[in-house]
């Protein structure tokens, strides 16, 4: 059993990538499809109720007070 460098050393390359559909980092590139929207394997957007957490009433403002956020940020 090796559990060294030489194992972990081949550990570099990049699997995954920016989805163009759901604009998720979770693009295999070598299988050519999404683990998060299903991208490449179907036209139906994957979804799937134990993956993403329904938008309590906190959560709701939080999202609100951080779109404020980004639309008051100076750009220079």
């Amino acid at each position: 059993m090796v559990k060294g460098t030489a194992s972990k050393g081949k550990h570099q390359k990049i699997t995954h990538i920016r989805c163009r559909r759901c604009g998720r980092h979770s693009y295999h590139i070598r299988k050519s499809k999404c683990s998060a929207c299903g991208f490449g394997k179907s036209r139906k957007m994957k979804n799937e109720n134990w993956k993403w957490k329904t938008v309590t009433r906190s959560r709701r403002k939080d999202l609100k007070i951080g779109r404020q956020k980004v639309k008051t940020a100076r750009t220079f």
